[in-house]
């Protein structure tokens, strides 16, 4: 019998499931648990090798017949927006996003209740209660932070706060080449200023500024509409079989 370290990470696989993304096809995932003095170290090796987090959870795709999902980074200093992103930015110049602990509050989960229902009314995660939103944002042995984004006050110059409620909010982890957007939810009655999209490219901007090479995105579908936009961040790095293969913005 092979022996292990005893902090060496155990590896699962889940039971076959509806793919959210592909009409037809079964998901299976493999994931292991990020806990204890090694869960950072481990976070950054799983990260680099396509998976992805949620909570103490580090999982990738697995499934027997598909290969469809891809992970993708962009390549922050090689990113240059393109027209509609740069509209996108100037739509948006009336917020400031603040990094702050990863603690959550009633206000940040109002908003997220609203986003599902309006944007995700029929996923896996329109059931989640307060406490399980706490734990989305809480449960982490990680570098972890929250970007709340809120409209611009009369003293943001000064202390780099906005004020009122939150229009955009992003979970983030900061590994040491880049950082990853754990998850992100946004004011659904604001379809008009591509939140999303916005939070994307001013996360690009934080990582260049924190001297990082990559923003992580999680997982690619071709042919999937929910992750469509994700092909517009370009350059990118696409985790193929041989490695991870560098995609330039087509002509």
């Amino acid at each position: 019998m092979t022996s292990h370290p005893r902090d060496a990470p155990q590896f699962y696989l889940t039971a076959p499931s509806a793919c959210p993304y592909l009409p037809g096809e079964q998901e299976r995932k493999v994931f292991t648990h990020l806990v204890g003095r090694r869960a950072r170290d481990l976070n950054e090796i799983l990260t680099q090798g396509g998976f992805r987090r949620s909570q103490t959870i580090a999982y990738r795709p697995a499934c027997e017949t598909c290969r469809a999902c891809i992970s993708i980074r962009v390549v922050v200093d090689d990113f240059g927006p393109g027209s509609g992103q740069r509209r996108v930015v100037r739509r948006n110049r009336d917020l400031v996003g603040q990094v702050q602990p990863n603690r959550p509050s009633a206000e940040q989960y109002s908003l997220f209740r609203r986003y599902l229902d309006a944007r995700h009314g029929d996923g896996g995660m329109v059931d989640m209660t307060v406490l399980d939103y706490a734990m989305m944002v809480e449960d982490s042995h990680v570098e972890t932070h929250l970007v709340t984004y809120r409209r611009r006050g009369p003293d943001t110059a000064i202390n780099g706060r906005g004020v009122g409620t939150p229009v955009a909010v992003c979970l983030t982890d900061v590994l040491s080449d880049g950082l990853s957007m754990v998850y992100s939810f946004y004011e659904p009655a604001e379809a008009e200023r591509s939140l999303g999209t916005y939070m994307i490219l001013d996360h690009i901007e934080r990582a260049r500024s924190l001297g990082l090479p990559y923003l992580y995105l999680g997982y690619w579908v071709e042919g999937s509409r929910k992750m469509d936009y994700k092909a517009k961040f370009m350059p990118q790095e696409r985790l193929m079989s041989q490695g991870w293969v560098r995609v330039e913005p087509a002509a």
